[in-house]
């Protein structure tokens, strides 16, 4: 008689756990991070940190994660095309970044285009403003999903891990700006 529960209990449990799933992976379709920082330098040296991604080493929360990383610069570095490549984790993490627009001093918007270890294109647009205490750097990190990928998103928390990483990454953008000079010339 017990064994007989066991199924339709057991059965009742995955159903409800790809309920909530599913109604979780809804929520996570279309992810939207933002995170601030105030940069104590001028205006000129926190664009080009951003601009450049050539600097994008000095600042990378995936280059703190994983030293190995291989990454490289195509295009004309600070210019709209311009795009960081990278190839880490032994090959598993494979991708790049393009700068699609530039606002002078005002705004970078970066596009991605991930191919390991999941199929992603994020955006990352960033804005500066002079402020009482530096510059005010937002960073608005978007990505849709598919619902599919969402729920995969969903059960290993990865929203978190999101947020966590660009966190990282504008607390060394703040790092590097003001312990270095970024005013010298970009090759």
């Amino acid at each position: 008689m017990k064994k007989q529960m066991i199924l339709p209990i057991l059965s009742l449990v995955v159903l409800l756990f790809i309920g909530v799933g599913l109604y979780q992976a809804n929520q996570l379709k279309e992810v939207h991070i933002q995170k601030t920082v105030v940069i104590d330098a001028s205006l000129e040296e926190s664009f080009d940190m951003v601009k450049y991604l050539a600097y994008f080493p000095k600042w990378s929360p995936f280059l703190e994660v994983d030293p190995t990383q291989v990454v490289e610069v195509k295009g004309k570095d600070g210019s709209v095309g311009a795009q960081y490549h990278w190839n880490g984790n032994g090959g598993k993490d494979l991708g790049y970044q393009e700068i699609v627009a530039i606002e002078h001093l005002k705004s970078i918007s970066m596009r991605c285009d991930i191919q390991k270890p999941f199929q992603a294109h994020p955006s990352f647009d960033y804005s500066f403003e002079k402020s009482a205490n530096g510059v005010k750097v937002v960073q608005d990190f978007r990505l849709e999903s598919s619902l599919v990928d969402a729920f995969f998103m969903w059960v290993f928390n990865a929203k978190s891990g999101m947020e966590n990483m660009n966190a990282r990454g504008m607390q060394l953008l703040k790092e590097a700006v003001e312990k270095q000079d970024v005013s010298y010339s970009v090759q």
